[in-house]
């Protein structure tokens, strides 16, 4: 362990404290435009890659196709999303954003880099490349101890 493990074991503490404050930020962010997190979840997911399947959708959030079709009636019910035959599989359908649905996923993106403006603001690029890396490696370096991680 980095300078012993009291060093190691305070540095994951302060992991798990800001993985509960930004958690906590992001709830109440989604919860401000009506979402859920994980109906969030689906509209980044189409914003940031496009219309695709069910089916892809769900591998991509890694739940359950039953899952993504309860998240996408809801999101459907309120006009963010929409369902569409696929055009060259009978069997498939094909979800995409509505404009609403872009406009609100527009909107977290403008928060989420609101966000990063306020807590990087004054840090020195050589600190913030630093701090990136960092978490760059715990994050490597917990894929690989996690087996059901992917």
């Amino acid at each position: 362990m980095p300078e012993g493990p009291e060093t190691a074991r305070v540095s994951l503490d302060r992991l798990f404290e800001l993985a509960e404050v930004l958690g906590s930020m992001m709830q109440r962010g989604v919860a401000e435009r009506g979402l859920t997190t994980a109906r969030a979840g689906v509209l980044w997911a189409l914003f940031h890659d496009g219309p695709m399947t069910q089916r892809a959708l769900a591998g991509q959030l890694g739940v359950t196709p039953r899952n993504v079709t309860g998240l996408l009636d809801a999101l459907q019910a309120d006009g963010l999303v929409a369902r569409t035959a696929h055009p060259t599989d009978r069997r498939a359908t094909l979800v995409a954003l509505t404009g609403r649905g872009r406009q609100v996923t527009e909107a977290l993106r403008g928060g989420r880099d609101e966000l990063a403006a306020v807590l990087f603001d004054g840090m020195p690029p050589g600190q913030l490349a630093a701090f990136t890396a960092g978490l760059e490696t715990v994050i490597e370096q917990l894929r690989a101890a996690d087996p059901g991680e992917g």
